[in-house]
């Protein structure tokens, strides 16, 4: 029975004790789901691809179970989708996806330049992302040029030192990933962004933050432009 202390009912902790066993498969589960989201956006599961039990619950040693808890959580964010007796796959996006990301995108990445306050700013994880896309174009590696994009938008993010902020961005950009699938040329896409993205980081580093933002919020126009054109394209085509 539940004791009564300073005139408050406490509660019956009894039923507590079912759940002791399901929180360390939840934990695993989220650690699971968190492998696969970062494998997303680095872009080693492309869209429509399915993902076979099987083989990435022997991969990562982890339960049939626990796989299918973190398949369900990234249902949840909108990178996976069950099909009805054919299992799992990424999900493809759709065109009204991509104007939503970029909505989001804009909201977030642009309020988190505007609130910096006074330089200087603390732009590690800034700079690291745009000398790793550099790299990467200079080696014609595109795939990891890519992912070095998502990461310096990340980083544009996480200068909000927020970690709901952060969390909120992991998804969106995960999914993002996604749509950059469809561009025939990543070469041509891409390349253009590493010079807008020093440039950005420079302004950064000068304490022109205003400066920055301004050109944040172009960028993020020109992109999702340009990917919304290659939706309509694939749609054509089809």
């Amino acid at each position: 029975m539940a004791g009564n202390a300073g005139g408050r009912t406490s509660p019956d902790l009894s039923e507590l004790a079912a759940d002791s066993a399901s929180l360390a498969r939840s934990g695993t589960a989220e650690r699971v789901a968190a492998i696969l989201r970062d494998r997303i956006m680095e872009g080693y599961f492309p869209p429509g691809s399915r993902l076979s039990e099987e083989s990435i619950s022997g991969a990562l040693a982890v339960s049939r179970n626990t796989l299918r808890e973190a398949f369900r959580l990234l249902s949840h964010e909108r990178l996976l989708e069950h099909r009805l007796n054919k299992g799992v796959f990424v999900r493809v996006l759709a065109v009204d996806d991509l104007v939503d990301i970029y909505r989001v995108r804009l909201l977030v990445e642009c309020a988190a330049l505007r609130t910096l306050g006074e330089p200087p700013y603390d732009l590690t994880a800034v700079e690291a992302a745009v000398s790793t896309g550099e790299q990467a174009a200079l080696a014609g590696d595109w795939p990891v040029c890519s992912t070095a994009n998502i990461r310096f938008h990340q980083a544009l993010a996480g200068l909000a030192n927020s970690p709901r902020t952060d969390e909120l961005m992991r998804n969106v950009l995960a999914e993002l990933r996604l749509a950059f699938h469809v561009m025939a040329d990543p070469r041509r896409f891409h390349e253009p962004y590493l010079s807008r993205n020093r440039e950005i980081a420079d302004r950064l580093a000068a304490g022109d933050a205003a400066g920055a933002e301004r050109m944040l919020a172009f960028y993020l126009e020109d992109s999702r432009r340009q990917l919304a054109e290659a939706y309509a394209e694939r749609l054509t085509a089809r």
